[in-house]
């Protein structure tokens, strides 16, 4: 049971990191790229989609994590896990008091009542998303080691 656990947690974990690497590396520029008001456009849309989806993710996986570290306390590498959720626990501090402000005004933006700017939001809403993302990845990574 504590290996079924340990693979789901991991796969929820790793899926996570990809959607938000994509986000950052591939999506956002290319929304950033494209002419006009529809990258503007594209990002509320985003914040509205990804917004909705990822506090259940984020949740979620910190609630796998700490099942598996509470299920597996006597195991080897369960402090790895345990650091992991804290990472998790980071990043999710992270997304209400930094990220989520942001998105939550970015969503409701169109061309006529976005704010001046607009364009700064935005970047700082990319450079704190790639902290986090690196606060999931090092979560990620100790998971996967945990397993080894």
């Amino acid at each position: 049971m504590l290996n079924a656990l340990q693979v789901l947690t991991t796969v929820v974990v790793g899926l996570m990191v990809g959607v938000e690497l994509s986000v950052a590396v591939v999506i956002n520029p290319i929304l950033d790229a494209l002419p006009g008001d529809a990258g503007q456009l594209g990002r509320a849309h985003g914040g509205r989609m990804l917004g909705a989806a990822m506090p259940v993710w984020y949740i979620g996986s910190l609630a796998l994590v700490t099942v598996w570290a509470v299920a597996g306390w006597r195991h080897p590498g369960n402090t790895l896990v345990v650091v992991s959720g804290g990472l998790l626990l980071l990043s999710v501090v992270m997304s209400v008091l930094l990220l989520v402000p942001i998105n939550n005004r970015g969503k409701t933006w169109t061309p006529d009542n976005r704010p001046a700017d607009w364009k700064q939001q935005m970047r700082r809403w990319d450079r704190l998303h790639l902290v986090r993302i690196a606060v999931i990845i090092a979560a990620f990574t100790l998971l996967v080691t945990a397993l080894a």
